[in-house]
């Protein structure tokens, strides 16, 4: 029996709060069921230095998770003195999501920087953190377009991602921590509203899958995606 009664095919609940910082230009608190993210927009006239010159602007992303995000504290990677190597993973996972639907030569001269923090996580923090991170990123832009510091939008399509996995032979959405640490197999899928899939993450823990087992967890996923974009929605300004 899943948390809540869920079925196979349920999301957890979604909440999403827009201007939760008034310091950022945008920004979104963003909870699926216990995992709870925060996402701020940084616009700067930076740019990296491989891109000066360019006729490009940047976008890129940044992931954290606070020490009691989780039932054990853990470290913080500033007083190690380096980033995990799934930090690592996860940032470029959320700064590549967001890139495939930005047209960066609309954002010529600009940077801007997605800060992801979990403040709580309950599995799918990389998901919920590329779905926040794209409301946030859409309103940032749209103070851009507000101030005229850009022409036109440079947002393509929306994107956001979601998880699915199997336990005991059966394909289950949006898993929460405890399902993710049973599940044999477990993805995140990255989708773009009108344009398809942007990634896949897929892997078996000691285990393999089928064709026809992906092709299941791929049509729950957006099935499940159709969903959030329909939540989404509500908060682009």
């Amino acid at each position: 029996m899943r948390n809540f009664n869920r079925k196979n095919d349920e999301l957890r609940k979604i909440s999403i709060q827009t201007n939760v910082n008034k310091f950022s230009e945008g920004s979104c608190k963003i909870e699926f069921g216990d995992t709870h993210v925060i996402c701020n927009a940084t616009i700067e006239t930076s740019l990296p230095k491989w891109l000066k010159g360019s006729s490009k602007g940047w976008v890129t992303a940044e992931y954290n998770m606070l020490p009691r995000a989780t039932s054990t504290r853990t470290q913080r990677e500033a007083k190690i003195g380096k980033q995990t190597g799934r930090t690592m993973e996860i940032q470029r996972l959320i700064g590549r999501s967001l890139r495939s639907i930005v047209d960066l030569r609309k954002l010529r001269g600009y940077q801007l920087t997605l800060d992801c923090d979990v403040i709580q996580a309950d599995g799918g923090t990389r998901t919920t953190s590329i779905t926040g991170a794209f409301i946030a990123l859409n309103n940032a832009l749209k103070e851009m377009l507000d101030n005229k510091d850009i022409s036109s939008n440079p947002i393509k399509d929306n994107i956001c991602a979601i998880s699915c996995g199997i336990i005991e032979n059966e394909v289950l959405l949006d898993l929460d921590y405890k399902e993710d640490s049973l599940a044999k197999v477990d993805a995140n899928f990255v989708f773009s509203k009108n344009s398809g899939l942007v990634e896949i993450q897929a892997s078996g823990e000691e285990h393999t899958f089928t064709r026809i087992q992906f092709d299941e967890m791929y049509n729950l996923a957006l099935q499940g995606a159709n969903k959030i974009f329909d939540e989404q929605r509500v908060f682009l300004k």
